[in-house]
C-alpha cells in the first residue's frame, strides 16, 4: 500500500471509500479546543497541504490561541475516495494530499498572515513530493474556501513567484483549487508532534530560506 505514486490517479482508478467517518478526538492535545464542527461564531477555515502533515500542523498550533488560531486539524483533502484511511491515501489511489485545516479568529489573524506561514514553512516547487517524500499525497496545495480566498491565495503565489525566481529556485507547483470534503485523520496523527504525544518526535519539513512578501509574521 505504501507507493510512490507520482501521477495523479482518476476518479475512475480511485479507491471506493466507505461511509463511515473517522472518529475524531474531542480536543486539541495542546489548544484543548474542538477538532471537529461546530466551530465557534465568525471564525472562517484554511487549509493546506505541505507535505507530511505532523510538522504542518504545528507549524499553524504554535502561532497560538492569544495569535487567533482557534484550532487545526490533520486530514486528507482534494481527493476523491470518501473517509480513507492513511494507508490507502499513502498508496496514491485516493487522489488526497496530506492536509491540514487551521480554524482562526479573522480579527485576530488574516489569512494573508497564514499565507504565510504555509509558503515559507514547506518548499512549494517540488511537485509530487516534499524533500525525501515522495507521492502525489505530499503534494503542495491550497484548498480555498470562497473566492475572497481564492483571490488573495493567487496574489501571495505571484508574490512569492517573484522572490523565489529571484533566488534561483523554480517554478511553484502548488494546487490551488477550490476546498471539498475534508476527512479527518487518524486520532494518532492528530498533534503527531505535540509533547504529550511524541514530544522527541521529528519531521522533516522544511522552507526554501525565502521570506513571503505577505503577511505578518507572529511568534506566540
Amino acid at each position: 500500500m505504501f507507493g510512490k505514486q507520482m501521477t495523479m490517479v482518476t476518479p475512475e482508478q480511485a479507491l471506493p471509500g466507505r461511509d463511515a467517518a473517522m472518529p475524531v478526538p474531542e480536543r486539541h492535545e495542546v489548544l484543548g479546543t474542538p477538532l471537529a464542527p461546530p466551530y465557534p461564531e465568525g471564525s472562517e477555515i484554511a487549509e493546506f497541504g505541505m507535505g507530511c502533515f505532523w510538522g504542518a500542523e504545528r507549524a499553524f498550533w504554535e502561532i497560538g490561541a492569544g495569535n487567533g488560531i482557534i484550532t487545526t486539524a490533520v486530514g486528507y483533502a482534494g481527493g476523491y475516495t470518501p473517509n480513507p484511511t492513511y494507508e490507502e491515501v499513502c498508496s496514491g489511489r485516493t487522489g488526497h494530499t496530506e492536509a491540514v485545516r487551521v480554524v482562526f479568529d479573522p480579527r485576530a489573524i488574516s489569512y494573508t498572515d497564514l499565507l504565510k506561514v504555509f509558503w515559507e514553512g514547506h518548499d512549494p516547487t517540488q511537485g509530487m513530493r516534499q524533500g525525501n517524500d515522495l507521492g502525489t499525497q505530499y503534494r503542495s496545495a491550497i484548498l480555498y474556501r470562497g473566492d475572497d480566498q481564492k483571490a488573495v491565495a493567487e496574489s501571495s503565489r505571484e508574490a512569492f513567484q517573484g522572490v523565489l525566481t529571484g533566488s534561483g529556485h523554480g517554478a511553484i507547483t502548488t494546487e490551488i483549487a477550490a476546498a471539498g470534503p475534508f476527512y479527518f485523520a487518524e486520532d494518532y496523527h492528530q498533534q503527531y508532534l505535540s509533547d504529550a504525544k511524541n514530544p522527541n518526535g521529528y519531521c522533516g519539513l522544511g522552507g526554501t530560506g525565502a521570506t513571503c512578501p505577505v503577511g505578518v509574521a507572529r511568534t506566540q
